[in-house]
């Protein structure tokens, strides 16, 4: 009988972490860490621990869903930005070529600048505006030029029904307020991290048969809207669940990103085109408002 694949997963209590727990169970015999994991080293921030941590797991695919994800306080910690971000991904590259085993990375549309209004490609000139993008590119640099199986996801907007979200925010405001501001000059698509683990799972299942399928992929809900626009649409569906709100969908205003200055700049075209990713795995995405809904649903309150 064949070994079962054996899958280390670094992030594993993360939006996206949670849901590859699920998605990856079913692929073999997963080892999930997160940077409080005793047995083995899942600290991004301990790079010697972490390659003594796959060196004694010798896993076949390694699966990277942790990350330094704020934002604005990496700019005022570019060093531990870097660490996570980029050396830590590239300690995992190395360590896997050596196994010749997968390794599976998120990034993000932060890499551009947000500049135009076209869907990114994933041959477009990366541009990134601040310490975080700069450090999700190098990281991603380093896994191309060391680990030849990788999988590198840039995805945007991700939401997840596990902790807190835009979504939920709104909720709450909208509950306390009569009037809510909401940028409405940076677009995307929310993309929910349950659409992300299972994708993730199908990829890799095809990339472990057909390895010329490594690479970068662009992977985002189809369609695209404002913060704005995703706010007024969480706000119309819970008004229809009947949740009662100060705030309906009407009540929101628009506002551009001047507004509400933060230390890092966004980029204000996000979209990413994931017409490389749909052909490679022969896959439809669902529309943005089909993951936002569902989520809604499962975390709504009953009125």
């Amino acid at each position: 009988m064949k070994p079962a694949l054996k899958i280390l997963l670094l992030g594993k209590n993360g939006q996206v972490g949670w849901e590859l727990q699920r998605s990856l169970a079913v692929l073999g015999q997963l080892t999930a860490l997160d940077r409080h994991s005793s047995d083995y080293c899942g600290d991004l921030n301990q790079l010697d621990g972490l390659a003594d941590t796959v060196r004694r797991l010798h896993p076949d695919v390694i699966v990277n869903a942790a990350a330094h994800t704020a934002v604005d306080r990496a700019e005022s910690e570019p060093e531990l930005a870097r660490t996570l971000n980029a050396l830590a991904p590239g300690v995992l590259a190395t360590e896997a070529e050596k196994l010749g085993a997968w390794l599976v990375h998120y990034s993000t549309d932060y890499v551009f600048d947000g500049s135009g209004n076209q869907p990114w490609r994933e041959t477009d000139s990366p541009a990134p505006l601040s310490v975080y993008g700069r450090s999700k590119l190098e990281g991603e640099q380093r896994i191309q030029a060391t680990c030849s199986k990788h999988l590198i996801f840039r995805t945007s907007w991700v939401y997840a029904a596990r902790g807190g979200n835009f979504a939920k925010t709104m909720l709450r405001l909208a509950r306390e307020r009569t009037q809510l501001t909401v940028i409405d000059d940076q677009i995307g698509a929310p993309t929910g991290a349950e659409l992300l683990a299972d994708v993730t799972a199908l990829a890799l299942r095809s990339a472990m048969a057909a390895p010329a399928l490594a690479g970068i992929y662009h992977l985002a809900a189809a369609g695209q809207t404002s913060w704005h626009g995703y706010a007024r649409y969480v706000l119309s569906l819970a008004q229809q669940a009947g949740v009662a709100l100060k705030a309906g969908p009407d009540a929101v205003e628009a506002v551009p990103t001047t507004a509400f200055p933060t230390p890092a700049k966004r980029p204000h075209n996000s979209r990413l085109d994931t017409h490389k990713l749909q052909a490679a795995f022969g896959l439809t995405l669902p529309d943005w408002q089909d993951g936002v809904a569902r989520m809604l649903n499962e975390t709504l309150p009953t009125p």
